[in-house]
């Protein structure tokens, strides 16, 4: 792997010189526990909304365009190592590409923490076409604005317009059936 990857050294160096506990624990507290550190690709472009399902259809779409079935053990088929390992079995980084300013965001996000994890991201993003300050621009200001959200019919939950409280007419209220 070092020889394949020499930019991974510093990160595999790391792994090696860690107990796995220690792995494991870092591992949660760097992505379990911040959005900003999301694994899950689409997310950083379209957030929890409707159009994220989408989104995971067209992965699934991907995997099965190369004769790949995504079956994913609990994990949904936008999760970063599941997309990293079908464009190591392929050869089509198209997922990648596509989804490089959540790459670029996730690179940032990591190297702030000062993660190990970071160095991944790095040598991912350098595999990817184009210079880096481009799309680290458009990732900063993604990262400022956030993902997108959906407030699409939440308005009777904080918004604006409350809705009417449901009235019955003794006539038309439920009466639970024959007695």
């Amino acid at each position: 792997m070092r020889r394949l990857a020499p930019e991974l050294g510093p990160f595999l160096d790391h792994v090696e010189a860690t107990p796995l506990d220690e792995l494991a624990a870092h591992y949660t507290e760097v992505f379990d526990f911040r959005a900003r550190r999301c694994l899950y690709l689409s997310w950083w472009r379209d957030g929890d909304t409707r159009r994220r399902g989408v989104a995971l259809v067209a992965f699934k779409e991907k995997y099965r365009a190369h004769g790949m079935e995504f079956t994913g053990d609990g994990e949904l088929p936008d999760f970063l190592p599941a997309v990293l390992d079908f464009t190591a079995t392929t050869g089509d980084a198209a997922l990648l590409h596509e989804h490089r300013p959540g790459l670029e965001l996730l690179r940032l996000s990591l190297a702030d923490c000062g993660t190990p994890y970071a160095q991944v991201l790095e040598a991912v993003c350098a595999t990817l076409p184009g210079p880096s300050p481009k799309d680290r621009a458009a990732a900063m200001q993604m990262a400022k604005n956030g993902p997108p959200r959906e407030d699409v019919g939440l308005e009777p939950y904080g918004g604006k317009t409350p809705l009417p409280m449901p009235t019955f007419t003794p006539s038309a209220a439920p009466t639970g059936g024959p007695r």
